[in-house]
């Protein structure tokens, strides 16, 4: 099984967010402060759990899910996003350097440095193929051949759909996907859409891991994707769609049943089984420019890593820099030398000078 953990942004009325869009009405305001969704998949069937933290005056508004076949919806469990942010996150390390820096001595002061981390058919009615009152949610799992059918169907319940986002909507109608439209309301009547909405949990088939991502285009801020991936196998995303190229900040084997309960909610979806956590970041500087759907991929190797922080020190033995003891060192070694040397020589035996020899007086 596949999951992955996306992380993104909306303001609405019309800006859109990874795997969906937020519609209000034109006099209201009602953003996502941050959205996160765990997305499953076993070869046929993919699952989405989504939690949205959101704030604006709205009472009321209305979310909007592409997916490639007919779902099945439920309330998810809200302890699974708070299990994998900690299975994932980064550590930190110290690491030893040896010559000293600006801000060692005898440069400077003593002091650690810290390095840096690293064209549509006519329309046809909507067909509502399901509805369900989830706590503060009322979801509709729709059926619409274009997005002029999902556009009538919006309004008859009090929201408009808005040109950029009936345009974005159409590569989804063409591939015959469906649509789940989800009425968000705040638990108390009355007051405003805000805080942390309970998860939905999404079911429907799929031959591939997909990931929505078209309706992104439509944000007016720069926008940042999350991906924690468990599989078999290291994963990685088949391209970047548009923005940045992905990075790779987590990449290890575990196993949630040697946890002693730690991941109650991760080991649930896991069914108990080890798998591979891969966790991606991306950035999408200009929106505008993603042109399609995220699909995940085995990677060639399932090579470890782990994002770490590294806090720099300077290597002492004793409290005395390295360097300083290395350098005494070496000059001990010298002097050593030197003496030895001039002892060698004055030990050596003198040779007497050869024997003058004076020759007979002529005549």
């Amino acid at each position: 099984m596949v999951f992955s953990l996306q992380l993104g942004s909306l303001i609405a009325p019309a800006y859109a967010c990874g795997c969906g869009a937020m519609v209000v009405d034109r006099d209201t305001r009602v953003s996502v402060d941050r959205e996160t969704s765990v997305v499953g998949w076993d070869g046929s069937t993919e699952q989405i759990v989504m939690r949205l933290t959101v704030r604006g005056n709205a009472p009321e508004a209305a979310w909007i899910m592409p997916v490639p076949h007919r779902a099945t919806v439920e309330l998810g469990d809200a302890s699974l996003f708070s299990e994998l942010q900690t299975l994932t996150a980064p550590v930190s390390a110290t690491r030893h350097y040896f010559w000293p820096r600006a801000k060692d001595w005898p440069f400077g002061g003593s002091g650690n440095t810290s390095g840096d981390a690293a064209a549509p058919a006519a329309a046809a009615p909507v067909e509502v193929v399901g509805r369900e009152r989830l706590g503060p949610f009322d979801v509709a799992r729709l059926a619409a051949t274009d997005p002029t059918a999902l556009e009538g169907w919006l309004k008859e319940n009090g929201f408009e759909l808005p040109d950029r986002l009936a345009t974005a909507l159409r590569p989804y109608v063409e591939q015959k996907w469906e649509y789940v439209a989800v009425r968000l309301a705040p638990q108390e009547s009355g007051g405003p859409l805000s805080g942390e909405l309970d998860p939905l949990r999404l079911r429907f088939a799929s031959d591939r891991l997909v990931y929505p991502m078209r309706l992104s285009r439509l944000a007016a801020t720069p926008q940042s994707l999350g991906l924690y991936v468990l599989a078999a196998h290291r994963m990685e995303p088949r391209g970047a769609i548009g923005g940045r190229p992905p990075e790779v900040t987590y990449a290890g084997r575990v196993d949630t049943a040697q946890e002693e309960g730690a991941y109650g909610a991760l080991d649930a979806l896991t069914g108990g089984k080890p798998v591979f956590v891969t966790a991606i970041d991306q950035s999408f500087p200009r929106p505008e420019l993603i042109d399609g759907d995220h699909e995940l991929r085995a990677a060639a190797a399932d090579t470890p890593y782990r994002t770490t922080y590294y806090r720099d020190e300077l290597l002492t033995v004793g409290g005395i820099p390295a360097w300083v003891l290395s350098l005494l060192g070496g000059a001990v070694v010298l002097v050593a030398a030197l003496v030895l040397v001039l002892r060698a020589r004055g030990r050596r035996p003198v040779t007497p000078p050869p024997p003058v020899t004076v020759p007979p007086p002529l005549g």
